[in-house]
């Protein structure tokens, strides 16, 4: 059995996703699908893909049954719609369309046309190693009744980032929140449970561009986990970092690995007599396994015919919490997630 892919979006997101499938004995690459030109060329190149201009088309090939979209958010909604509606499953990069209106609008597509496919949004962090084995390390009850979340995450851009499709409101749907931050979101959603309520700020610092460049958040869980995060697109040298405190310890993970720094995992043990707590630290490969195993974890969903892990309905959560921060920054005032 095997899964035969069309690739629309053949962007650097895109080509993480080819690379993976190349990779797998029981994936193709049957067409790729890009209005640039040398994208897929490239693509045909290296895997021997079919390519085409028109996403129409591919979408409604009999010999797909899964479609990749990674293209501009602009496009997202319509892509995965049509998808579903041919009858193919869909792994839709983040974010999970540009707002709530447009993930609600694929999910209703799901539910009419897709009761046997898998659709996933591509939360891809969830599957580096080090934050994979701390959610393995909480749900263990190693550092106990988790307490809050402590997050950050950033680069500096680029020149002429200001002139990218990510830098459009209405090709993107927003800036860093919806970029990065929709990460952060995700994961503190993962370990914390669903979003309550929020406060939030965003700023446009440094970037000539008509979204936020930075966002502060502040804000509280269904179960009464405390959470802040700060994303931030002038952060000169490349951060990541997620800290989980618990009742009986904490954990912090450091770096993706690539320019943001080897991928670290620290677990920290309390003493309850106060004295220096156990320390351990946990390192990890410098390549990013993220996308192989985020795609291995999809594949499987596949071939059973279940939910796979940051699935549509979490691409809508996150995509409330968006809203909500966007209203409270507007309104400076709390806001209960939806």
């Amino acid at each position: 059995m095997a899964i035969n892919v069309a690739l629309i979006g053949c962007g650097l997101i895109g080509k993480k996703r080819a690379a993976q499938i190349a990779k797998d004995f029981s994936s193709h690459l049957v067409v790729a699908v890009d209005i640039d030109d040398q994208n897929t060329k490239f693509l045909q190149t290296e895997y021997g893909c079919e390519i085409l201009s028109d996403w129409q088309t591919a979408v409604w090939l009999s010999a797909i049954d899964t479609v990749i979209i990674s293209t501009p958010n602009h496009l997202t909604a319509d892509i995965a719609v049509q998808a579903l509606l041919a009858g193919k499953n869909i792994l839709v990069e983040k974010p999970f369309g540009r707002n709530v209106e447009e993930s609600k609008k694929i999910l209703d597509a799901a539910k009419r046309f897709g009761k046997f496919l898998v659709v996933k949004t591509g939360f891809n962090h969830r599957f580096h190693p080090a934050i994979f084995q701390a959610k393995q390390f909480l749900d263990s009850g190693k550092i106990g009744k988790l307490l809050s979340i402590r997050a950050r995450y950033g680069h500096g851009g680029r020149p002429g980032m200001e002139k990218e499709w990510r830098a459009s409101k209405t090709l993107c749907g927003g800036g860093e929140l919806l970029d990065q931050g929709i990460h952060l979101i995700d994961l503190i959603q993962w370990f914390g449970q669903q979003w309550k309520e929020v406060y939030g700020m965003m700023e446009t610092k440094f970037w000539e561009m008509s979204v936020e460049d930075n966002a502060y958040v502040l804000g509280k869980t269904v179960g009464d986990v405390h959470a802040m995060f700060h994303v931030s697109w002038t952060n000169w040298k490349n951060i990541f970092s997620l800290e989980l405190f618990g009742s009986k310890g904490s954990m912090h993970v450091q770096g993706l690995g690539g320019s943001y720094g080897p991928e670290i995992l620290e677990l920290v043990l309390r003493n309850p007599q106060g004295k220096i707590p156990d320390v351990f630290n946990y390192s990890y490969p410098a390549e990013d396994s993220s996308w192989a195993l985020e795609w291995e974890e999809f594949k499987q969903a596949v071939f059973e015919q279940r939910e796979a892990l940051g699935n549509g309905e979490d691409g809508l959560k996150a995509n409330l919490v968006i809203e909500a921060i966007q209203q409270s920054h507007a309104q400076k005032v709390l806001v209960s997630v939806a």
